[in-house]
């Protein structure tokens, strides 16, 4: 006999590891508002069933906790079985000894605490309450919630101009969404449960570039109504467009020589090329809108006189102001912000950066920008500096990878402490102190904490902070406008004064966040400006989606869009990402499950046809 036997995987051993794939790809596409007590039971039988049964706590006290969370569901709980269920969950907390028994149970006293009226429906009503906003997953999560297997489906069918036109229905950014949105929406595809989700931004894409010029919709018979709209973003022509569609008057003052906010001043024509997104504007402005550029509001027009002169005010003005770095050094020659780099760049002012070695610091998306630029304007060396690891950059991970495909290296756990001068009085160094992952934050980020080995010199001609944004909110401020922490107070329909004719949306309400997000705050605020100007006009796109067929989804590979060789790119600031093909459209455009027609969306209600 043996004293040691080489471990194999056996059959059993692979079908477990593919049931775990199938489980987690199914949690991933789940769509909002399921039941709580149902989705906490779920978990915790699984929890259970990963028990070594070492300890009574997790051996036994999850099969309680189980049981107890049964009672709820069946209908058997009352208000003892709640007090039960969370001094339980407490104890299986304090005393097990691992994680699979503490940590089942901390997600149960989550959940009770975070839904506690869902669990109290139950024992009192024996009822859920638990609901899905929208049963499409695409669409839920989609912060605008357009018609996403919609357009997939009119795109299949070869209609690319009516995919444009359904889009719009939501959404009036087609084209910019194409190119540079997040797609929260991929994230939770249930085509991610057979194989890969659906490329729905690439697909986006297709359409708008090859759908050729698509007029807006007839708008409505004129109001008589004034909106003005401060800012010309996206939040603030999103809102434009639709109030424009309503049959109001809409005037929109930007700041800047041109309209796209952040869009134009915040992100490079190598991931969005200018030319794309003056697409989207003309069809805004074709509306009727009234365009005044080169304006600030508060220096050349009062907000008090655009409140007096118009029946209602939209605020959506965004995030143009770099956050400080506060370290020593931070006022040198040769240390400015991404921002004020994009921006000059946005107005096609472009420094060069020829022979300098330069450090950008930052981690998120407005960082990976700054340095991939930094690139193309001719440095000789660009590091990126930040103080948590890899995996927790909140820039986009094809950015991340883009970045240093290009030449960008990255300096990570690495907090800058001062900046280094010359005699001139010029930047020539940033000092870091190496950090280690220490306990969670709020937002499940390991805190860095310092560690023991000694300082860093970096070198650098130029400094690039890229470390958050922020608005300018003192004009508002003075103009009685509330404000916290330099963020605009509306309420969730965006209005700032209940009953008031000011509203307010996007970056400067809601913290700088992302493209999309901005569009369904303009979205928002156009509705409710129309209600509050006393009407209730609907937006629809008069498109019919092809009816669903039904076949077999076999396994297949999503089909990505693919990026020019990084060799060729860095010399340029040409559009690096290259588009699907019609053949790969339509192959990907037929992977789609159409959840809008089967399972939940066939009568839970799959699509929204108007608003």
């Amino acid at each position: 006999m043996s004293r040691l036997e080489l471990q194999t995987t056996d059959g059993s051993q692979e079908v477990m590891s593919q049931l775990y794939n199938v489980m987690n790809r199914r949690m991933a596409s789940s769509p909002p508002g399921l039941c709580a007590v149902d989705t906490a039971l779920s978990f915790l039988t699984v929890c259970h069933s990963q028990s070594c049964g070492k300890c009574a706590p997790c051996r036994i006290g999850l099969g309680k906790l189980a049981g107890l969370l049964t009672r709820i569901l069946d209908g058997k709980a009352d208000e003892e079985t709640l007090q039960i269920l969370e001094e339980t969950a407490m104890v299986i907390e304090d005393s097990a000894d691992c994680a699979i028994g503490y940590d089942s149970a901390r997600m149960v006293l989550s959940s009770l605490r975070a839904f506690r009226e869902d669990y109290n429906e139950h024992i009192k009503k024996n009822r859920c309450v638990g609901y899905t906003i929208n049963p499409v997953t695409c669409v839920g999560f989609c912060p605008a919630h357009v018609d996403i297997p919609g357009y997939i489906a009119l795109i299949a069918a070869g209609r690319y101009a009516d995919a444009v036109r359904l889009i719009r229905k939501d959404n009036p950014f087609p084209v910019t969404c194409g190119y540079i949105c997040e797609h929260p929406c991929e994230r939770y595809c249930r085509r991610s449960m057979i194989d890969d989700p659906i490329n729905i931004r690439g697909l986006k894409r297709f359409a708008a570039d090859t759908a050729g010029e698509v007029p807006p919709p007839q708008c409505a018979e004129p109001t008589g109504k004034t909106v003005a709209v401060i800012g010309g973003g996206p939040g603030g022509l999103s809102a434009a467009y639709y109030l424009a569609l309503m049959g109001h008057k809409v005037t929109v003052y930007e700041r800047r020589m041109k309209l796209g906010g952040m869009l134009r001043y915040g992100i490079p024509a190598y991931r969005f090329p200018r030319e794309e997104l003056d697409k989207d504007i003309d069809c805004i402005v074709s509306t009727g809108i009234d365009v005044i550029t080169n304006c600030d509001v508060g220096e050349d027009i009062s907000i008090a006189e655009l409140i007096q002169n118009n029946d209602s005010v939209f605020i959506s003005i965004g995030a143009h102001t770099s956050s400080e770095l506060e370290i020593e050094g931070h006022e040198l020659e040769g240390v400015f912000s991404a921002v004020h780099m994009l921006r000059a760049i946005g107005d096609n002012t472009m420094p060069s950066l020829k022979g300098k070695k330069v450090a950008v610091i930052g981690g998120g998306n407005v960082a990976m920008d700054a340095t991939r630029t930094a690139i193309r304007l001719g440095a000789e060396r660009v590091n990126c500096i930040y103080r948590r690891r890899r995996v927790d950059m909140t820039a986009l991970t094809d950015e991340v990878e883009g970045a240093i495909a290009e030449g960008v290296e990255l300096y990570t756990l690495k907090a800058p402490v001062r900046i280094e001068g010359d005699e001139n009085g010029h930047a020539c160094a940033v000092w870091v102190k190496p950090q280690l992952p220490g306990e969670f934050d709020a937002n499940g980020r390991p805190r860095p904490v310092n560690s023991d080995l000694p300082e860093e010199r970096i070198e650098a001609d130029l400094v690039i902070v890229a470390i958050g944004q922020k608005i300018e909110s003192d004009i508002y401020e003075m103009a009685g406008i509330p404000t916290n922490r330099g963020m605009i107070v509306a309420m969730a329909n965006g209005q700032i004064f209940e009953n008031g004719k000011i509203f307010a949306g996007g970056d400067c309400a809601t913290n700088p966040s992302t493209c999309i997000r901005a569009i369904n705050a303009g979205k928002v605020a156009a509705a409710n400006i129309d209600e509050f100007l006393g009407f209730n006009h609907e937006i629809c796109a008069d498109v019919e989606v092809p009816a669903a067929d039904i076949r077999n989804h076999t396994r297949r590979g999503r089909i990505n869009m693919t990026e020019r060789d990084s060799r060729d790119r860095l010399d340029d600031f040409d559009c690096i990402e290259c588009g699907l093909t019609e053949e790969g459209a339509r192959i990907e455009a037929n992977r789609c499950l159409r959840c809008d027609h089967f399972g939940y969306g066939s009568f839970r209600g799959g699509r929204e046809l108007k608003w």
